[in-house]
């Protein structure tokens, strides 16, 4: 009982913080705001644990996160095990390979793998194939890409500090399933790479190297709507605690977490009142004489005469709030951080796959916010904004979107800069021209708000990547894709060569 009582005064305190405070917050708050341990909705039992489906693996075991129980916006978390030997997928002797077998699982949307060390890389190949939940149909064997720590917080921050983040790869929609099988095998960097001689002149490929600690299997159900406040979430990576609470009062934790839960909505939505009322589920777009109006009394005090004159802020597009898109507030560590200002934006593809409809962008979304935060350990959604192929923009990581909130998009040059995901993998597919424009009405209306002309070049200090050195003043594009900051091929080659278009048209949108 003492646990429960701690517990319970944690959640007291937690509530009791006001949202007063960020209704009248700057435009350029200071570099990082108070913030809290994250809300514990999570910590909260549920009375008795559904019987998995016929055929769903009992994960559930000391010191692993075990599959959530079945509700709207849930977590499966399986860990892989080693697999025999395919002769279809034949591997060499010291290929490690690692998987699971074909089974019935919950109802999921999108997978992901995750791993222990967010340093450590995974070199090889990552498949799966799902069954469509209804028809019974198996997919075939699609390709997760491994993302190698390329989005992530940068070093030396509280957020990457915190001991929950993990190693993942990139996480891939593959629509309403019940259905999972994985194989993950190692491969070595280069199958071109040389080993030496062994005096007969045959060479040898080098071994593949080992496959990365603690591989676990992330199957993430967005649900159909956002959670009810009254509808806390099992943690899997709590166990014991939740028998206990269980077996007291739960129905008053639930309530005390309900009700921290909806202190974050309204303090998520309290940042965005200069621009929409409090729980809009969107930021409606204004024309260039009210956008004006806007800048010069978001900025007043701060302009000069010139810039009074010739403000270069484009009109401001229609953003989804997060209420909008279904954020569950309960998921994030509560309070914001910031940056200094945004001198740059980098455009990025969620490398989730371009096989979703619009009508589920919102979906799309809440899965990715539910993996980065439950699967990875990041305090929040890593992305600014998010942009679907109709063309809808998104609003990211709470901050508010007018103000310079600092993401974990772009490890070394999150500070001074926003990030934009376009919901899909660009790397053979061309991206929507709504989904460019889309790109080019943001960043024309963002920047502008910061002086920042996106046609034009600026300095970023790297907090260090593969790319670059930490220390290292480096000049890049306002808008940038993500590979100019660090060795990687997001946002794909296609998207990637769709930027000068859209910094064209993001200058025209700021009359210059």
């Amino acid at each position: 009982m003492s646990k429960i009582g701690s517990m319970r005064g944690f959640l007291a305190s937690s509530i009791g913080v006001t949202c007063a405070a960020a209704l009248a917050l700057p435009l350029t708050p200071p570099a990082v705001a108070a913030t809290a341990r994250p809300v514990p909705t999570t910590e909260a039992a549920t009375a008795a644990r559904p019987a998995p489906h016929a055929g769903t693996p009992d994960t559930t075991m000391t010191n692993r996160r075990a599959a959530e129980p079945y509700a709207p916006g849930s977590t499966q978390s399986l860990p892989l095990e080693p697999l025999t030997r395919n002769r279809a997928t034949p591997t060499g002797p010291d290929t490690p390979e690692q998987g699971l077998t074909r089974r019935s699982v919950r109802h999921f949307s999108l997978v992901g793998v995750v791993w222990d060390n967010p340093a450590a890389e995974l070199h090889g190949r990552v498949q799966v194939r799902t069954r469509a939940a209804g028809t019974g149909t198996w997919s075939g064997w699609q390709d997760v890409e491994t993302h190698n720590g390329e989005h992530a917080a940068d070093p030396d921050t509280p957020e990457r500090a915190s001991g929950r983040v993990r190693g993942a790869t990139a996480p891939l929609w593959v629509g309403d399933s019940d259905g999972v099988e994985l194989r993950v095998r190692s491969e070595p960097e280069s199958a071109e790479a040389d080993s030496a001689h062994h005096g007969t002149g045959a060479r040898t490929l080098p071994a593949a190297p080992p496959l990365p600690s603690g591989l676990r299997l992330e199957l993430v159900d967005p649900g159909d709507d956002a959670p009810p406040p009254d509808a806390p979430e099992d943690d899997s990576r709590t166990t014991g605690l939740a028998e206990e609470i269980a077996a007291a009062d739960e129905a008053s934790v639930a309530d005390e977490i309900s009700a921290a839960t909806e202190a974050a909505a309204t303090e998520a939505s309290a940042v965005n009142t200069d621009l929409a009322p409090l729980g809009a589920i969107e930021i409606p777009a204004l024309n260039r004489a009210e956008t004006e109006q806007e800048f010069f009394t978001l900025n007043a005090g701060e302009l000069t005469e010139q810039q009074r004159v010739r403000p270069f802020v484009g009109p401001r597009p229609r953003i989804v709030t997060r209420r909008g898109w279904g954020a569950n507030e309960g998921l994030r560590e509560r309070g914001f951080r910031y940056t200094k200002k945004v001198k740059a934006a980098f455009v990025h593809h969620t490398a989730s796959g371009n096989n979703y409809r619009c009508s589920q962008s919102p979906s799309v979304i809440r899965s990715i916010y539910r993996y980065h935060v439950r699967s990875m350990g990041w305090r929040d959604v890593g992305y600014n904004f998010l942009i679907d192929k109709c063309g809808k923009i998104y609003e990211g990581r709470a901050g508010g979107v007018a103000r310079p909130v600092l993401g974990a998009h772009t490890l070394g040059f999150n500070s001074n800069s926003m990030g934009i995901a376009v919901l899909g993998s660009y790397g053979a597919k061309k991206p929507s021209s709504a989904a460019v424009k889309a790109i080019a009405r943001l960043t024309a209306w963002k920047l502008g708000l910061y002086r920042v002309n996106p046609r034009g070049k600026t300095y970023l200090k790297s907090a260090g990547s593969n790319l670059h050195r930490k220390g290292k003043k480096v000049r890049l594009n306002v808008i940038s894709g993500h590979r100019d900051g660090f060795k990687t091929s997001c946002p794909g080659r296609k998207l990637y060569g769709k930027l000068g278009s859209a910094r064209s048209k993001a200058a025209r949108y700021q009359g210059r």
